[in-house]
């Protein structure tokens, strides 16, 4: 059997009920959601089992919400004895893998990251900024396309997410434009994104800076394995690493196909999604067909990857 990476979702993974199922029948879940609970003052788990999509859907709330889940859903997969070789996440999932990698504490990582939500829907007015997902054409296609729409404003890829898919972010007008030039361009679709700020672009800047001093304060540590980094697509293992990509990883965009490829080029041939959603799953296919993607969010998740995992290590064998 080849190697195996676990790969943590980010923002729009989220939804009503995630983690309860593991929660309620495992104590290392349940401990995850109670540490996150009192870190923050509030009931964070009440609101993933409980609460509305809107609720969810607040940045400031789906960041930490999460954060929890996907720690929550690692724990029970390690308790099962399932480690990665490699770990990344997409965004907000990069601090779920640093938490999985020991190089930040998970109360650390959860009020860091409602931080980040909040100080990312402050950085831009309500309604000023906006991001849209380009479907079909190249990566170099959409950015020439950003250029032509910009017209002073800001407009620029967010997130490299796989050959099909170029998510970009910035001025709201500007990313109109944007996708209306991709569609002459021939993209198969161009799709306003129902989210409440300009993630991943230059109008960021004011976030970054709030969250570099907050990262400064936090200990971290060296790794336990290597993490792919979204700002570089490329892979550390020090504590000190870990910070500067946060910090720049707020206004940098996510360079998610080049991670995945960086991954499978080292040997990676399974990529376990860990945490709620199978968004990251479905990217994996149009990225690289050849790998095993399979996911945990829940009892039937985990007990189909751990079949399949312990048959792929009979057959290796």
């Amino acid at each position: 059997m080849g190697k195996v990476a676990f790969v943590f979702p980010g923002q729009a993974s989220q939804y009503p009920g995630m983690g309860r199922e593991l929660a309620e029948k495992y104590p290392s879940a349940r401990a995850v959601f109670e540490e996150a609970d009192k870190a923050l003052g509030f009931s964070i788990s009440k609101m993933c089992f409980e609460g509305t999509e809107d609720e969810l859907r607040l940045t400031a709330n789906t960041q930490p919400a999460i954060l929890t889940c996907s720690v929550a859903v690692f724990r029970v997969a390690e308790e099962k004895g399932l480690t990665p070789d490699f770990v990344a996440g997409h965004s907000l999932g990069e601090y779920s893998a640093l938490v999985a990698a020991g190089a930040l504490k998970f109360s650390d990582a959860v009020q860091l990251v409602r931080k980040r939500g909040t100080y990312m829907q402050e950085a831009v007015p309500q309604g000023a900024g906006a991001m849209a997902a380009i479907l079909g054409i190249s990566h170099a296609v959409v950015a020439d396309a950003c250029q032509k729409a910009a017209e002073g404003e800001v407009c620029s890829a967010a997130n490299l997410n796989s050959p099909e898919q170029t998510v970009i972010s910035g001025h709201a007008g500007a990313v109109k434009r944007a996708t209306e030039i991709a569609s002459q361009l021939g993209a198969k679709r161009a799709v306003m994104l129902p989210v409440s700020a300009p993630f991943h672009s230059a109008l960021m800047m004011p976030a970054q800076e709030r969250l570099a001093k907050d990262l400064q304060s936090v200990q971290f540590s060296d790794l336990r394995f290597p993490l792919v980094t979204n700002v570089d697509a490329d892979t550390i293992e020090k504590g000190e690493e870990a910070r500067d990509a946060l910090v720049r990883q707020v206004s940098a965009p996510v360079l998610w196909e080049g991670s995945i490829r960086l991954m499978v080029d080292e040997g990676v041939n399974t990529f376990v999604e860990v945490g709620p959603g199978r968004v990251l799953t479905g990217l994996l296919r149009q990225i690289e067909r050849s790998v095993a993607a399979l996911n945990i969010e829940d009892e039937k998740s985990l007990a189909t990857t751990l079949e399949k995992i312990a048959a792929a290590k009979a057959d290796a064998a």
